[in-house]
């Protein structure tokens, strides 16, 4: 009997420990910007349990679909299959936009070039294009080493609309799953090139001008950089908006000046109160 009460008290307990802490997946863009907010709420709250991973923003929806996540980070808006599934299976995720970000086309800072266009990306990524050369004459006869994010990234989803335009990648393109890779390949390869959000970048790598244009905070707020894009956090309003509770806090200090304060310290563009 006492061992049955036993088991039955740590099931409880469990059930209590899982309630109590707020989960949030997706977009490996936003981690950074997450992460500022956890440390700081938790100052605030010390109680309050947060698990974080930035595995892509598309495994962050497909875990809000199938209810293990409380929150989903996405660096782009919902697919068609996503709203279809979502009106299938009668849910409403609700976006909340907490910053502005820029895809940033980082080179090595030894290659003699400071401007590319949107057309001679395209070109470069689905293979038309494969040397340095052949984009400049004054470049190196070089071949172009190519880096890219994974299909499950939203960083990707925004590059392939915006620049691609329904074009594929060649197949020799590196698709990678994290971004800090792409920026340490870059700075060590004379000849890569590489895609990247804006608040990744360091001193370590050159940003490219695309179409004459910087990813400046001013340049992507008003969406003068032609790769710029929304930031979302996507939450389950199926049943309501969360009015109490740990998802309420995570929002609202999302969306406050000192939460909107750390969009900017992690080198986006901030939503509100600009």
């Amino acid at each position: 009997m006492k061992k049955g009460l036993l088991i039955l008290l740590t099931l409880v307990l469990m059930v209590i420990g899982f309630s109590e802490t707020l989960v949030i997946k997706g977009s490996n863009t936003i981690f950074p910007v997450a992460q500022l907010w956890i440390e700081n709420l938790k100052e605030i709250n010390p109680d309050l349990n947060i698990t974080l991973e930035g595995a892509g923003s598309s495994t962050g929806i497909s875990a809000l679909f199938n209810e293990t996540t409380d929150i989903a980070n996405s660096s782009r808006w919902l697919k068609d299959k996503e709203i279809e599934k979502m009106h299938e299976e009668k849910k409403l995720f609700m976006p909340i936009v907490v910053g502005y970000d820029g895809i940033a086309l980082i080179v090595n800072k030894e290659l003699g070039i400071d401007s590319i266009t949107i057309e001679e990306l395209k070109k470069i990524y689905t293979g038309e294009i494969r040397t340095w050369k052949q984009l400049n004459s004054n470049l190196p006869n070089s071949r172009i080493v190519i880096y890219s994010r994974n299909t499950a990234s939203g960083t990707f989803e925004t590059f392939e609309n915006k620049v691609l335009d329904g074009a594929k990648m060649d197949p020799t393109v590196k698709m990678v799953e994290s971004t800090q890779f792409e920026i340490d390949q870059v700075s060590r390869n004379k000849y890569a090139i590489a895609y990247v959000g804006a608040g990744y970048v360091n001193d370590s790598v050159k940003v490219l001008k695309v179409e004459n244009e910087l990813p400046t905070k001013l340049n992507i707020l008003n969406s003068i950089y032609p790769i710029s894009r929304p930031l979302y956090m996507f939450v389950d309003v199926t049943n309501g908006y969360p009015e109490t509770g740990k998802i309420k806090e995570y929002i609202t200090y999302a969306l406050s000046k000192d939460g909107q304060e750390m969009v900017e310290k992690a080198g986006y563009v901030a939503a509100y109160g600009f």
